[in-house]
């Protein structure tokens, strides 16, 4: 009988861990998801008043795949390190490319 408690316990304490391991998980997306758009909204509102947002895309990584020709990757590492779209990211890295002759 001590061995259907204690099985009973177990799958209780999984159960309960599941439970709010996918609750914390549903959360979390529900704020990421909240996040991108409250991004968007600022990015329309900064777009309709003319402000850029200073962003430095001589990151070294980024500059190291230019150098190597990799204008791919280097929008890519320029895009995880800013949050830019792919079009913003895709021009950020060309004028980069153009300032420095790797065109």
């Amino acid at each position: 009988m001590e061995v259907v408690y204690v099985v009973v316990i177990a799958l209780a304490t999984v159960g309960l861990t599941l439970f709010a391991t996918a609750s914390r998980s549903q959360r979390t997306s529900r704020e990421a998801a909240r996040l991108a758009a409250v991004e968007r909204k600022l990015d329309m509102v900064m777009k309709h008043l003319g402000i850029e947002e200073p962003v430095d895309a001589a990151d070294p990584e980024v500059l190291s795949h230019l150098m190597k020709g990799e204008k791919i990757h280097a929008i890519k590492i320029y895009r995880e390190r800013t949050g830019a779209g792919l079009a913003e990211a895709k021009e950020a890295v060309e004028r980069l490319a153009r300032e420095r002759g790797l065109s």
